[in-house]
């Protein structure tokens, strides 16, 4: 659950308005967000990279297309720039440059005749997997040493975090 910025903090509510907890929750808080910040750094240099490796100059936002096309889909710009949260003109002009450098094809859609449907070629897929190769290799030897349960239990603790649900307990 995320707490909008009128909403008392989910801290008080979960305990009752103790305010030992709720400070507590709010430093633990504060350093996860402290701790994704760096990540966050982290992974926006791992994208420019991996961005300039697939073609110099290309730009992180269109990366970012690239590599979302490749794990979902094939998918319309629609669903896209739902998926991304971003401009479908920007969306269109990042495209557009995918298939110019032979890495995207654009065909019509077979549901609807006036949309386009946008698939990763083979070469979009083997120029994604070298430029992802030196960021992969860096995150198997950062958790070289972690067990593959606690791998698991970060991804899905990530994944609730990021649509909003309370995490299982084992």
């Amino acid at each position: 659950m995320v707490a909008s910025p009128s909403s008392p903090p989910v801290s008080c509510i979960a305990s009752g308005g103790d305010a030992v907890a709720s400070d507590e929750r709010r430093e633990a808080v504060q350093a996860l967000e402290g701790s994704f910040s760096e990540l966050m750094t982290v992974f926006r240099r791992y994208v420019s990279e991996a961005a300039e490796r697939v073609s110099p100059g290309m730009l992180p936002a269109t990366f970012k297309a690239l590599s979302v096309v490749s794990r979902f889909g094939p998918l319309t710009l629609s669903a896209l720039a739902e998926r991304l949260t971003a401009d479908k003109g920007f969306l269109s002009r990042s495209i557009s440059e995918l298939e110019e450098l032979g890495l995207v094809t654009r065909t019509p859609d077979p549901a609807d005749r006036r949309s386009r449907v946008i698939a990763v070629t083979d070469e979009g897929h083997a120029r994604l997997a070298d430029a992802r190769a030196p960021h992969e290799s860096r995150l198997f030897a950062a958790m070289a040493d972690w067990s593959i349960d606690d791998i698991r239990h970060l991804s899905t603790l990530l994944h609730a975090l990021a649509v909003g649900e309370t995490p299982a307990r084992d």
